[in-house]
């Protein structure tokens, strides 16, 4: 009988470690979404429209 009771507060204690994890998580992504870090940069001018990395590149810019 103790054995079956352990077991349940092991099972008890996890679901509420689960659900305090997952409002700190809520907290945290909505306070993320309402602080504004920075406006973005404005582009130099004279550059292309997409200046990243992962631009495709045709075989005429090449």
């Amino acid at each position: 009988m103790g054995t079956l009771v352990l077991i349940a507060v092991i099972v008890l204690m996890i679901g509420v470690g689960v659900r305090w994890i997952h409002l700190l998580n809520a907290q945290h992504d909505a306070r993320i979404t309402a602080y504004r870090f920075s406006a973005p940069l404005p582009k130099p001018p004279g550059l292309p429209d997409d200046t990243g990395r992962r631009t495709r590149h045709t075989d005429a810019d090449r």
